[in-house]
């Protein structure tokens, strides 16, 4: 519950809770962690993904991904395939 943020406090706490791990995210995509781990360091091995890497966030050797990245990345290889 964000209501005892300020309204700008908020918008930005809201941004930061929807970091989500690799752990989230393979759940998120059903895909293996180590799936998820290969895709941010070849981006790809083949296909149109090369076109639409998968957006990630480096933090020293950890990684992370905006929930709204990935779903803006899911929507463009939607797109793609249609």
């Amino acid at each position: 519950d964000l209501s005892h943020f300020h309204p700008a406090q908020a918008a930005k706490v809201g941004c930061l809770m929807e970091i989500l791990t690799v752990a989230e995210l393979a759940a998120m995509l059903r895909l293996s962690k180590s799936q998820i781990y290969e895709m941010t360091k070849a981006r790809t091995r083949s296909g149109d993904i090369r076109q639409y890497p998968l957006p990630v966030l480096r933090f020293g050797a950890s990684v992370r991904f905006r929930k709204s990245d990935v779903e803006a990345w899911v929507e463009k290889l939607v797109a793609r395939g249609k």
